[in-house]
């Protein structure tokens, strides 16, 4: 299978002030899927501008016409899967069926606490992903559901007539601990990874790459516990968080290079962020483009 190559675009610009432009221009490029972050404030964008996910990924919807479109990653710190489901399903009908559900348990940032609750614990985020995962997909391949659970419930919760994806879309789960990757076998049909935070300050390339190639192989086993083939589960790296940071967009060939590399332990999507000058993901936008345009041949 050829490595695809998606982008990240941040929700931060207003829709008629470059914001659709940027998710055409995706389309435009090749890009295989469009992302964005689903977070209702995130990092140091806090205090400027920033737009919610579902929405711009409706407007992006309906500025598109095959570019798939997703979040990188929703999380249970401000989602319900009733709400969120009734969201996605039409979101899934609005786009003719090109949504993918990137998935995570959070973490303890701005999202944790916009409500007024207290920030959870690694373990509970995990007790409520793992929850929340079988229960939407429940709710989005089941015309009605009830259920009780120690964190969430649904009452006669109807979604009629479901995705225009069956038996629903995609969830694209991002894990790297064993509960994680239990849940990506099992309700996946994409795994993602950022690589490992440890190794993100003081770490070298090479070290990310064996964490990331042990990560990829916790997946298998999980997969195998349940009699599933892990080669069936596209493997997601979304750029930008492992010691190369923003080198691998500093030319073609440096693309090609790391994307090679990562092509290697399995990996079938890379996502890059659409660059964003006087920030982490400042870029050069014409090597950009060329990477956009011209890597995938190189890496077939």
């Amino acid at each position: 299978m050829s490595l695809r190559l998606s982008t990240l675009i941040l929700p931060h610009r207003r829709w008629h002030e470059g914001g659709r432009a940027t998710w055409q221009r995706a389309e435009q490029l090749g890009f295989h899927t469009a992302f964005t972050y689903d977070h209702l404030s995130w990092r140091s964008f806090r205090d400027g501008p920033w737009f919610g996910a579902v929405p711009t990924l409706t407007a992006a919807a309906a500025a598109t016409d095959h570019l798939r479109l997703g979040t990188l990653v929703t999380s249970p710190n401000f989602r319900h899967p009733v709400t969120l489901a009734k969201e996605l399903i039409s979101l899934d009908d609005i786009s003719g069926g090109r949504i993918t559900l990137g998935i995570g348990a959070g973490g303890n940032g701005f999202d944790a606490t916009a409500l007024g609750q207290e920030p959870w614990g690694p373990r509970e985020r995990a007790d409520r992903l793992g929850e929340f995962v079988p229960l939407l997909d429940r709710l989005l391949t089941e015309d009605s559901v009830s259920y009780e659970g120690d964190f969430y419930s649904a009452h006669e919760a109807r979604n009629i007539p479901g995705c225009v994806q069956r038996p629903r879309l995609p969830f694209a789960v991002a894990a790297t601990g064993p509960r994680g990757m239990r849940l990506a076998a099992r309700y996946g049909q994409a795994w993602v990874t950022t690589g490992d935070p440890k190794l993100y300050a003081d770490g070298t390339p090479e070290q990310s790459v064996q964490a990331i190639r042990g990560q990829a192989e916790k997946l298998s086993d999980a997969c195998a516990e349940i009699g599933r083939d892990a080669a069936g589960l596209d493997k997601i790296l979304l750029t930008g968080f492992t010691p190369d940071r923003a080198r691998p967009l500093e030319s073609l060939n440096a693309f090609v290079d790391f994307a090679g590399r990562h092509r290697d332990l399995g990996f079938t999507e890379i996502v890059v962020h659409w660059p964003i000058a006087g920030t982490d993901f400042a870029a050069d936008e014409k090597v950009f483009e060329q990477i956009a345009m011209e890597a995938s041949a190189q890496l077939d």
